[in-house]
């Protein structure tokens, strides 16, 4: 079953009169459940189509829907509705209100024992599993995740990767950037983007 749909998605940015397509009539179909890798070099426009997926910047032209809510006919308050209610995004800000959900979500990543610790306090594995708790307090269906692993050890990486593999199997929808194909195997799709367009 369908869950994330674009259909001839583009997002074009200008500054002053020259304009740049970041994405270009890209139509992509990803299933409730799924785990898919992004690959591409950089520039190439993954972290854009995550962007546009997650309700956080507005396609340009054509059709970005999520479980049936079509995201470019959202005002501003309700795309914040469906950020919160549907998203959960993995970025390097490690920053969590400590409420019951948020403790609930730490022992999920294995981080329950550390609910004090500041974010300078602890290793790069640790913050980036703080930040992938962060991501699951609201109890989204669907988790975006923007090079998770870029700046950790293999082993460290590794850790975060059975941490996403494990929600998967749990039933969350991932959509995961990487620049590491060893971590795109990891995933059940890859998905490549080159110059703004799917190549594979």
């Amino acid at each position: 079953m369908s869950f994330i749909e674009l259909s001839n998605a583009s997002k074009v940015y200008q500054a002053s009169e020259d304009k740049y397509a970041a994405l270009n009539n890209i139509s992509l179909t990803i299933g409730s459940g799924e785990f898919v890798a992004v690959m591409g070099p950089s520039g190439s426009g993954k972290s854009t189509l995550l962007s546009i997926i997650g309700g956080l910047s507005r396609a340009s032209s054509g059709v970005v829907s999520v479980d049936g809510i079509d995201l470019t006919g959202l005002g501003p308050n309700r795309l914040a509705d469906f950020r919160r209610e549907y998203v959960g995004f993995v970025f390097q800000s490690f920053y969590l209100t400590r409420k019951d959900r948020a403790l609930t979500a730490l022992g999920k990543v294995g981080m329950d024992g550390k609910s004090q610790r500041l974010p300078s306090q602890l290793s790069g594995g640790e913050q980036e599993r703080v930040a992938i708790a962060r991501a699951l307090v609201n109890q989204p269906p669907l988790i975006l995740a923007d090079e998770p692993t870029g700046n950790l050890d293999t082993r460290t990486g590794n850790h975060v990767l059975d941490v996403l593999a494990g929600l998967h199997a749990g039933g969350h929808t991932i959509v995961m950037v990487t620049h590491n194909e060893e971590n795109a195997r990891r995933a059940g799709r890859l998905v490549e983007i080159r110059d703004g367009e799917i190549v594979k």
